[in-house]
């Protein structure tokens, strides 16, 4: 069986994505499975977020699934594969920012980071009101540009650790969001609508792609990095 045009065809893609971050997780430098405690729960409140939205964009016809490389379960309108994205995605780009803090070690960011951020926030949000007629573009955009505006106000120091692991998370991105659009094979996984989308693409991927990935990591990483700053703060238990 030709498992790249096949029904298996996303679950491939998805335990390849994880595969190198599960082997390495109990690394004895970077001891990524320690993290899992703050982790999971972060991706869980993500998903809280983000999935409904998938679940709307599905059923108003913003995307949709070729059944012939989904295993054929949906829950909610979508495929369990879907639902495993966004677990998979994240676990294995929050591998990916502890590999960075550790090897790298970022300095703090500097205050032109942060205008920088509020600029591209505001040119976003300028880019959701002109097409606001295309969903996923001014939905993302207007949610990512607002991001951005808070972040420049909070001015959190992971942000710059942030930003270079989603420039060095967007080859892989490529790379594996490729395979879902069609740029490396004759179908798409997933096919847009090309109503509620720019019609801009790199390879096959819309460009509205990075910026909804962008969202969802972003998420992940506030979520997470409050996690461990709650965590440190409490009180240690003699014993």
């Amino acid at each position: 069986m030709d498992l790249f045009n096949s029904k298996y065809f996303y679950f491939i893609v998805l335990a390849i994505t994880i595969g190198y971050p599960i082997l390495q997780s109990f690394e004895k430098r970077i001891k990524f499975y320690k993290s899992w405690s703050v982790l999971f729960p972060s991706i869980i409140l993500m998903s809280f977020m983000h999935i409904p939205i998938d679940i709307i964009f599905t059923k108003i016809g913003v995307w949709s699934f070729n059944h012939e490389f989904v295993y054929g379960y949906f829950i909610a309108g979508l495929p369990v594969e879907e639902w495993l994205f966004f677990i998979i995605i994240p676990f294995s780009c929050l591998f990916l920012y502890k590999v960075i803090k550790y090897f790298f070690n970022p300095p703090p960011p500097r205050p032109l980071l942060y205008y920088l951020t509020f600029f591209t926030g505001i040119t976003l949000i300028v880019l959701a009101i002109v097409f606001f007629e295309s969903i996923y573009t001014s939905f993302y955009f207007s949610m990512a540009g607002a991001t951005l505006i808070i972040i420049h106000l909070t001015k959190p120091a992971w942000w710059k650790d942030f930003l270079f692991m989603y420039l060095i998370a967007l080859i892989p991105f490529l790379i594996i969001n490729g395979f879902l659009t069609g740029s490396f094979t004759n179908n798409a996984v997933v096919v847009y609508n090309e109503a509620h989308i720019l019609g801009i693409r790199i390879l096959n991927i819309p460009i509205e792609d990075m910026v909804y990935c962008f969202q969802i990591l972003v998420t992940v990483v506030a979520i997470y990095e409050f996690g461990v700053r709650s965590v440190k703060s409490l009180p240690v238990k003699d014993n």
